[in-house]
């Protein structure tokens, strides 16, 4: 593999909606580095919109599918990876057999608001308050989450509609901006790109959780990889993963 590649990121939404990948390459691809390369994936199988626990399941299963196929024998393999999705679906599997740093778009808007003081979350689907509470106690960062205003639309349907989506969105985060909140994620690869045309209306810092998550790739900030190649621990008999 020749040096003077360009490092890879691999982003993966891991729901099958083309036009929510479509979206995270038009927020992400213009503030990729020199040097890097930004290479998108979208799930072969599961849910066009991820809104429950059995579509984050099967979602988890999609993002290893996308990821064992670029890891392939004779690939070049990622220097980062980047879970398109605000739930994190398969986030602690694809660490464990990575090779490289792995983020999802909710770790990492926790670690860029967690450094501001407690915060909110405003996203879109009412099924997503529980789950993220879980996740956010499982990586560290129960106590400083204090709200979750979730939006009646999806996030499909925000990115279908952009106007109503402002406006939804306008009022979230007035209604999240609660006592102690220091900033607000705005959680969805939907959602990305709107916090910069909504912050002119919203009191506290908004942060993008897509940016988020580039952001702390490229500044080393997410937990590093635990193993020097890539490859899964299990030993697979009856069950394999289909690549």
């Amino acid at each position: 593999m020749s040096s003077h590649l360009p490092r890879k990121l691999l982003l993966i939404n891991p729901n099958t909606s083309a036009s929510t990948t479509e979206r995270l390459v038009h927020t992400l691809g213009p503030l990729m580095p020199e040097g890097w390369q930004l290479q998108a994936q979208t799930a072969r199988f599961g849910a066009s919109y991820i809104s429950c626990e059995a579509s984050h399941a099967v979602a988890a299963h999609a993002a290893l599918e996308v990821w064992a196929e670029e890891v392939r024998p004779g690939a070049q393999p990622p220097s980062a990876v980047l879970l398109g999705c605000f739930g994190d679906p398969g986030l602690f599997a694809l660490r464990e057999c990575s090779a490289c740093p792995v983020t999802g778009l909710a770790e990492a808007s926790f670690i860029e608001a967690a450094a501001l003081g407690p915060f909110a979350i405003v996203t879109g689907g009412q099924r997503w308050r529980p789950m993220l509470e879980r996740l956010a106690q499982s990586l560290g960062f129960g106590p400083q989450l204090r709200h979750i205003e979730t939006v009646a639309p999806s996030g499909a349907q925000m990115l279908a509609d952009p106007d109503m989506a402002l406006r939804c969105l306008a009022q979230a985060c007035q209604d999240a901006s609660v006592a102690g909140v220091r900033s607000i994620i705005l959680g969805g690869a939907g959602l990305a790109g709107y916090a910069q045309q909504l912050q002119g209306r919203v009191s506290l810092p908004l942060i993008d959780s897509a940016q988020a998550g580039l952001r702390v790739l490229l500044a080393g900030q997410a937990p590093a990889a635990q193993r020097s190649d890539n490859g899964f621990h299990a030993q697979w008999s009856n069950v394999q993963l289909v690549i």
